[in-house]
C-alpha cells in the first residue's frame, strides 16, 4: 500500500466511524429495517402452546436448556441476516444490529416463552451480540463459557437468568454452530467448582438450527461456538440476548425492562457497552475500540 492510498484508508476509516454515530446514516444505508417504527405499535407474541411449555420445562430440568421454533422469525432472520451481510461488506461489526428494531422484536416474540421460566416481568438485561463467523477466515465463535455460572441457578435449581441464541441462517457443525455440554452430563455443572470443566467428549451436544428457530439456555450451561470449516458454504450468522429475573439482583446494570422502548442514542450506548464488556472474547479494531469509549463517556 502507497503512502497515498494509507492516507485514504485512514481516512475512509475515520468517515465511517463517524457514520455509525448518525442515526441517518443507518436509516438511509440499511433501507428493509426500522428504528422505532416497528415496536411504536403492540407488538405480536409468538403463542405458546401447552405442550411446548411442558417440553421446553422438561428439557431446561433435565439439561439446561431446549430448542424450539417461530415461523416468524423466518422473516426478520433473512433481514436480520442480509444485513449483517452489509455491515461486514462495510467493515462494520455485526453487534450494530441492535440499532434496528427487528433485532429486539425477534427476542420479545418469544416473551410468553420467557415468561415461563423467568415471570411476566423479566428483564432484558444488557447482554448481547451477533455474530458472522466466516469459514473463509478459519473463524470461530466464542470459546467454551458459562454465562453467568452457578450464580444464575435458584437453590432448587431453577433459573434467575438465560441466554436465547438465533440463528440468522443455517448453523451447522462445518460454519461453527453452538455446541453445549447438557446439565445433567456436566459433574460440575450448578456447583462452586464449574470453572474447572469435566467434560464427557461423548456427551458434548451440537446445536445446528435453521432461521426460524430459537435456543435458550440457563446460565449455568457450559456452551461455545464452533470452529468453522474451509469447506463450510457460507458463514455462520446469529444473535443473543439476555434476561432475568426481576425480583432478584441484577447480573448487569441498567435492566432495560420488559420491552425495551430506546432511543437510537440508548441503543449507540448499549452497543458501545457490548463492544467494552466483550473485548476478551470478540477483540474488534482499535478505532471501534476508541469509538465505544467515546460513546460511553460523551
Amino acid at each position: 500500500m502507497t503512502e497515498a492510498s494509507a492516507e485514504h484508508a485512514s481516512v475512509d476509516a475515520s468517515s465511517l466511524v463517524r457514520d455509525l454515530t448518525r442515526e441517518e446514516f443507518w436509516r438511509e444505508t440499511f433501507l428493509g429495517l426500522t428504528i422505532h417504527d416497528l415496536l411504536r405499535a403492540e407488538f405480536p407474541l409468538n403463542p405458546l402452546s401447552d405442550a411446548s411449555a411442558v417440553l421446553a420445562d422438561q428439557k431446561m430440568r433435565l439439561e439446561g436448556y431446549f430448542q424450539d421454533r417461530d415461523e416468524q422469525l423466518v422473516d426478520l432472520a433473512d433481514r436480520l441476516s442480509h444485513a449483517i451481510e452489509h455491515c461486514a461488506q462495510l467493515g462494520i461489526p455485526p453487534v450494530f444490529i441492535f440499532l434496528f428494531d427487528e433485532a429486539w422484536a425477534a427476542f420479545y416474540r418469544q416473551h410468553q416463552m420467557l415468561s415461563k421460566f423467568l415471570g411476566p416481568d423479566c428483564q432484558v438485561l444488557p447482554d448481547f451480540w451477533a455474530w458472522r463467523v466466516d469459514p473463509t477466515a478459519g473463524q470461530a465463535g466464542w470459546k467454551p463459557h458459562r454465562d453467568k455460572g452457578s450464580a444464575a441457578l435458584a437453590p432448587d435449581g431453577t433459573p434467575l437468568s438465560l441466554t436465547m441464541w438465533v440463528p440468522l441462517n443455517e448453523a451447522s457443525p462445518l460454519n461453527g454452530c453452538m455446541y453445549l455440554l447438557p446439565a445433567n452430563r456436566d459433574p460440575v455443572y450448578g456447583t462452586p467448582q464449574d470453572k474447572n470443566w469435566q467434560i464427557d467428549l461423548p456427551s458434548i451436544r451440537a446445536l445446528p438450527g435453521a432461521p426460524g428457530d430459537y435456543f435458550i439456555w440457563n446460565q449455568a450451561v457450559l456452551h461455545w461456538g464452533g470452529q468453522s470449516s474451509a469447506f463450510a458454504q457460507k458463514p455462520r450468522i446469529s444473535m443473543a440476548l439476555e434476561f432475568q429475573r426481576a425480583d432478584v439482583a441484577p447480573f448487569n446494570r441498567p435492566l432495560l425492562g420488559t420491552l425495551p422502548f430506546l432511543t437510537f442514542q440508548d441503543r449507540l450506548k448499549l452497543i458501545a457497552k457490548q463492544i467494552t464488556q466483550y473485548k476478551h472474547m470478540y477483540p474488534l479494531p482499535p478505532e471501534m475500540q476508541a469509538l465505544a469509549q467515546k460513546v460511553l463517556t460523551g
